[in-house]
């Protein structure tokens, strides 16, 4: 039992000699491979021939790991200068120089007049306003297109384009040229009306010359077809319209008892339906003691773009009434 007891002990004994042979080994290995940090100090008593450009030379001790403190100081001040050393004495310097300012000299030479400024006039400093607001509205206008993004933006007009007084596109006053009997129990257009007068007087060119009816008369925009005596919408939107019919009754008077329904009716219509569009009206008796009496009509209408409006007279009396010649009709557009 003891023969087993040290025979363990042996080999225990062995396997602990091995490994401590194998980590003695890979130190020494690792010592061999690491670079040599350690250098001697520069030598006090080496000559002028072994230094190389002013530095001494450095040698290397025979054991890296011994060190003299002494050397190493010595090696740290005889240290080759970098210049931040002297940069930094060159600043105290600086600052004590700095300390000690002078009194101020006297004033230069004024110098030569520069060119003349720009001449800045009303006009000019209106100008640059208007592009100032315009810059701004632009940019206001991005941004409510960027907040609230749509497929048609809003329209921009620039300061130029924009007055103080929105223009009419369509507007007209126009009178009827020639007179117009209106039979009994009888619905009847009114239509030959006229902007313009005929002047037969010849001119230097042998032609007509047309002399507006009456100053304050006009035809603006293309809708109106005085021949017709219908004006189509070229836009949809609200209109407003008005008539004057003169109406001469003499006749009737003379000829025909008149009765209680006896009445002269003035409509404007829409494509020449009364009753099925909205239409303005007005509905007037035939007792008047004069011989001419009008008829005002006047309202608004909203109409679709190409349809058309005109005026009609229905006569329900028992005789033949006479439209007079001057009896107006005009109309604008309002707004969209």
């Amino acid at each position: 039992m003891k023969g087993c007891t040290w025979v363990f002990v042996a080999t225990l004994l062995c396997q602990q000699f091995c490994l401590f042979r194998v980590m003695a080994a890979k130190r020494e290995r690792k010592m061999k491979k690491e670079p040599n940090q350690y250098t001697e100090p520069f030598n006090a008593t080496l000559s002028n021939s072994e230094e190389l450009h002013g530095h001494p030379k450095i040698l290397e001790s025979p054991d890296p790991r011994i060190t003299d403190p002494r050397r190493t100081w010595i090696s740290f001040v005889h240290r080759p200068d970098d210049g931040n050393t002297s940069k930094r004495r060159c600043k105290g310097k600086d600052k004590k120089l700095r300390g000690l300012v002078g009194p101020p000299g006297p004033p230069g030479p004024q110098g030569p007049p520069g060119a003349p400024g720009a001449e800045v006039t009303r006009e000019v400093l209106l100008q640059e306003f208007k592009e100032i607001l315009k810059e701004a509205i632009e940019r206001r206008a991005s941004l409510a297109i960027s907040a609230h993004p749509s497929q048609l933006p809003p329209l921009l007009l620039s300061l130029e384009e924009v007055s103080p007084r929105r223009r009419v596109e369509e507007a007209f006053h126009c009178k009827l040229k020639g007179q117009v009997i209106v039979d009994k129990k009888t619905l009847v257009e009114l239509q030959n009306f006229q902007s313009v007068r005929r002047d037969y007087r010849l001119n230097l060119c042998n032609t007509t010359t047309a002399i507006p009816l009456a100053k304050g008369a006009f035809l603006r925009g293309t809708g109106l077809n005085l021949a017709t005596g219908r004006f189509t919408a070229p836009v949809s939107g609200i209109y407003q319209f008005s008539a004057n019919v003169h109406i001469d009754h003499s006749e009737l008077k003379s000829k025909v008892q008149l009765r209680a329904r006896d009445n002269v009716r003035v409509l404007i219509c829409i494509e020449s339906l009364c009753h099925r569009y909205t239409s303005l009206e007005v509905i007037a008796g035939l007792e008047s003691n004069s011989k001419i009496f009008t008829i005002y009509v006047h309202g608004l209408l909203q109409l679709q773009a190409g349809q058309y409006t005109s005026i009609f007279v229905d006569n329900s009396a028992g005789a033949p009434i006479t439209i007079q010649n001057g009896s107006d009709f005009m109309g604008m557009l309002m707004g969209a």
